[in-house]
C-alpha cells in the first residue's frame, strides 16, 4: 500500500512537470530586460523566448515577432528548442505508461507487467527531466555571462524570466518522480532475488509404488 501511494504522488508530480515543462516552452519570457529610460510612463519591457520576442509598453500595448529563422539563432536556443520539445514528449510517454503500470490502476496485466512498464515510465521521467535541465542550464549561463560582460551595453543585457525557474522546478519534478518509479521497481525485483521462493518437492509417483513394494516383502 505504501509503495501504491508512493507511485501515486510520483505521478502527481509528473504531472506538474509535464504542465511546467510545456509552458516554459511556449512562455516568450526567458530573457527579460526593462527599460524604464528617462519617462516611466514610456516604459518598455522586452521579452524574448524560444520561438518569439514579446516587447510590453507601459501603456498597455503588447506585440510579438515569431522567430522563423532558425539557422540565424545562436547555438544554445536551437539545443533549447530540441531538447524542450523532446522532454515534453518524453514526459507524455511517461504518463501513458506509468498509468498503466501503477499498481493504483488496473490496466497492463500481472505484476511483473505491470512493474516494467512502471520502470519504463520512470526511465521516460529520467530522461525529460535531463532534457530539460540541460537546456536551461545553457540558457541561463549565457544570460548570466552577457550582463556581466562589460562589453555589452546596458540596454542590451537581460536577465532570466519567468519561463527559466519554471523550466528548472518542471525538470526537478521530472526527476523526482523518474527516480521514485525505477526505484519502487527496482526493489521489489532486488527483493525477489535476494528471497527467492521456496521450491517444494513432492516425492513421485514411482517411489511411492516401489515403497509399497517393499512394505509387501515383510508382510
Amino acid at each position: 500500500m505504501a509503495s501504491a501511494s508512493l507511485q501515486f504522488f510520483a505521478f502527481i508530480l509528473a504531472l506538474f512537470g509535464v504542465f511546467g515543462a510545456i509552458a516554459a516552452t511556449l512562455l516568450p519570457n526567458w530573457k527579460v530586460n526593462a527599460d524604464v529610460g528617462s519617462n516611466i510612463i514610456t516604459a518598455i519591457t522586452q521579452m524574448q523566448g524560444l520561438w518569439m520576442d514579446c516587447t510590453w509598453y507601459s501603456t498597455g500595448m503588447f506585440s510579438c515577432t515569431l522567430k522563423y529563422s532558425v539557422l540565424s539563432l545562436p547555438v544554445y536556443i536551437q539545443a533549447a528548442r530540441t531538447t524542450m520539445v523532446l522532454s515534453c514528449i518524453l514526459s507524455a510517454f511517461g504518463i501513458c505508461i506509468t498509468t498503466v503500470g501503477m499498481k493504483c490502476t488496473k490496466l497492463g496485466g500481472d505484476t511483473d507487467s505491470k512493474s516494467h512498464a512502471c520502470f519504463a515510465g520512470g526511465v521516460c521521467f529520467f530522461l525529460a527531466g535531463i532534457f530539460g535541465l540541460v537546456p536551461t542550464s545553457w540558457y541561463t549561463r549565457e544570460i548570466i555571462s552577457n550582463f556581466l560582460d562589460q562589453t555589452i551595453p546596458e540596454s542590451s543585457k537581460h536577465e532570466p524570466g519567468g519561463a527559466v525557474y519554471t523550466a528548472f522546478i518542471s525538470a526537478g519534478f521530472l526527476l523526482i518522480a523518474g527516480v521514485i518509479f525505477c526505484t519502487s521497481c527496482f526493489k521489489k525485483q532486488h527483493g525477489a532475488w535476494i528471497y527467492p521462493p521456496k521450491q517444494h518437492h513432492f516425492p513421485s509417483a514411482e517411489q511411492e509404488s516401489n515403497a509399497g513394494y517393499n512394505l509387501k516383502d515383510y508382510v
